[in-house]
């Protein structure tokens, strides 16, 4: 598994009890349904889109990467969102997933 980056990292670090809680959290959730591991990660990659948090899309983007999702379906869901959130997120949004599909290439 790589390494976090630096931030979330430090979070870890400095609260390991409220790190591993919202582990635990996240796992109960992912494993909660019948998706299965790519659809989940599309679909958090959507959520982290709509709520326009940059963050949470290269977060979303390298555990899909990691799940085995390719570029081209991350970017389709970008693609989707222009209809729904609009160009200017939409397009953020694209830009959010190139830069860590970038930094994944580079890690």
């Amino acid at each position: 598994m790589k390494p976090l980056p630096e931030r979330p990292a430090e979070f870890r670090q400095q609260y390991p009890r409220v790190w591993e809680a919202f582990e635990k959290l996240g796992a109960a959730c992912h494993e909660a349904g019948p998706l299965e591991e790519q659809t989940r990660r599309l679909v958090k990659l959507a959520l982290a889109i709509g709520h326009r948090h940059e963050g949470a899309v290269h977060s979303a983007v390298r555990n899909a990467a990691a799940a085995g999702v390719s570029a081209d379906q991350m970017r389709h869901v970008a693609l989707l969102a222009v209809t729904t959130i609009g160009w200017p997120a939409a397009f953020a949004a694209l830009t959010w997933i190139d830069e860590a599909l970038a930094r994944e290439a580079t890690a």
